[in-house]
């Protein structure tokens, strides 16, 4: 089965311990809602920094992405089904990026 990574982009910390309970339960839910298609749960992302040919440059802190999680789908269509329930969308402050993990 074809695996797809979901990358986030935005979202936010809570600003409040009981918001962060909320928002945790709520990313609990939808994991556990994903079942044995989840294999990884990912993580959040921190602050990031380039690599290239010339170097290492620091972004300040400019990384588009806030987190990930790899999961099983059988195809495009379904794994976008998948991150339509994610917390990040709640309220219009992040998107989920659905790309094919492939196989080399």
């Amino acid at each position: 089965m074809p695996k797809f990574m979901f990358i986030y982009h935005g979202g936010g910390r809570p600003e409040t311990p009981e918001e962060g309970e909320k928002v945790m339960a709520a990313w609990g839910a939808w994991m556990e809602g994903l079942g044995a298609n989840m294999i990884d749960g990912g993580n959040p992302a921190g602050v990031s920094k380039t690599v290239s040919a010339s170097g290492v440059s620091d972004d300040g802190g400019a990384n588009p992405v806030s987190g990930y999680t790899l999961v099983n789908a059988a195809d495009m269509d379904a794994a976008c089904e998948m991150a339509k329930g994610c917390p990040i969308l709640d309220g219009g402050k992040g998107t989920v990026e659905v790309a094919e993990a492939m196989e080399m």
